[in-house]
């Protein structure tokens, strides 16, 4: 069985794209930053497209000093922990900011979704507690059911911006067929089986349960790619009226210019009216239009998505430097660029 969900993952990552690593899928436009370079006469002119992130938002930037220019009316409740506060600390803040159990845990600065976790109880939080070795944020756990990533561009000489690409997240699970267990279920779907030496732990009992035929059982809380959420293509719901809601969320944001909401929302009605939308992060630079990893969809199509907002990067960034914000300098990059090293070697030497 083990060398059969081998073939099945082995075959599923040449076939599918979307599985390729990272550094062979990007290789192409990794030429096209080469090339943008050249014409701006800097590595790193990405630096100059959100005056208000570090970096533009390609590097190391902080998601809380991200989130605490957001509205605060689209924001979930939120609070910073320090690397190394203790249980008591925490419960106090908890007590403050009126959050409640289950709630969201993450580090501060990302890494495709390591150790963010949806934190059931107090005994997992001290758990968590004792994993973690890098600053983080606690975010109270909204129960909406949509979640989606909506990518926005505005250009600083221009008064208005649009909705560029729309992901719509369909968290990993597995259907009850009446005869297989979880375990043998998720062994049979590769998107499912590529997770199973993360969560297969996790599952305890639950592993040997046999669901009805039909019945949905959810194995991944979080609405990341790495963690097997399927992405799926929601650019058909890009009209004026998301653009409208988006451009006035943006404007309020010093400082922004190019990335990708990742939020959750009542239904889509309610999104193009600009009501219960909560959002959990903003992305910057380093964002994708992650409407392209829909599954078994067109490689050139997905490489004209990126091109293009790279494109719009390079002209946002350009417009800022234009205007006075200056790119980021080789010392500067070569500093940031150590930081991060030494923040990703902690935090993925975390549990």
């Amino acid at each position: 069985m083990r060398n059969t969900i081998k073939r099945s993952t082995f075959f599923t990552k040449i076939l599918q794209w979307e599985f390729w690593p990272f550094t062979l899928f990007y290789f192409p436009i990794l030429l096209y930053w080469l090339w943008l370079s050249i014409k701006a006469r800097s590595f790193f002119f990405f630096s100059a497209s959100n005056p208000s992130i570090e970096t533009g938002g390609m590097m190391g930037e902080s998601k809380i000093r991200i989130l605490e220019q957001i509205p605060e009316a689209y924001l979930p409740k939120t609070f910073f922990v320090k690397a190394g506060e203790d249980i008591t600390a925490l419960n106090r803040k908890l007590i403050s900011f009126n959050i409640s159990y289950p709630l969201i845990a993450k580090p501060d600065v990302g890494e495709r979704g390591r150790m963010v976790e949806k934190i059931k109880n107090a005994q997992e939080m001290e758990s968590y507690l004792r994993l973690i070795r890098v600053d983080f944020i606690v975010q109270e756990f909204i129960g909406y059911p949509l979640e989606l990533g909506i990518f926005y561009v505005r250009y600083p000489d221009e008064t208005t911006g649009k909705v560029t690409s729309i992901v719509i997240k369909d968290f990993l699970k597995v259907i009850g067929d009446g005869q297989s267990t979880i375990l043998e279920l998720m062994k049979n779907y590769p998107r499912a089986a590529f997770q199973l030496a993360r969560l297969g732990p996790k599952l305890g009992g639950l592993a040997e349960h046999i669901p009805a035929t039909g019945e949905v059982v959810d194995l991944e809380p979080i609405g990341n790619h790495a963690r097997g959420t399927t992405f799926l293509n929601g650019n058909d719901l890009i009209d004026q009226h998301l653009n409208e809601v988006f451009d006035s969320i943006s404007k309020q944001i010093p400082g922004f210019y190019y990335g990708r909401y990742d939020l959750k929302c009542t239904s889509i009605e309610d999104l193009k009216l600009g009501k219960n939308i909560k959002i959990m992060e903003l992305n910057g630079a380093g964002a994708e239009p992650a409407h392209i990893y829909h599954p078994h969809s067109s490689l050139l199509l997905a490489y004209k998505a990126l091109f293009s907002h790279w494109r719009m990067l390079y002209e946002v960034s350009k417009q800022n430097h234009k205007h006075g914000i200056p790119y980021m300098s080789f010392s500067e990059a070569r500093k940031k660029y150590k930081e991060v090293k030494e923040y990703q070697k902690v935090l993925l030497n975390n549990g």
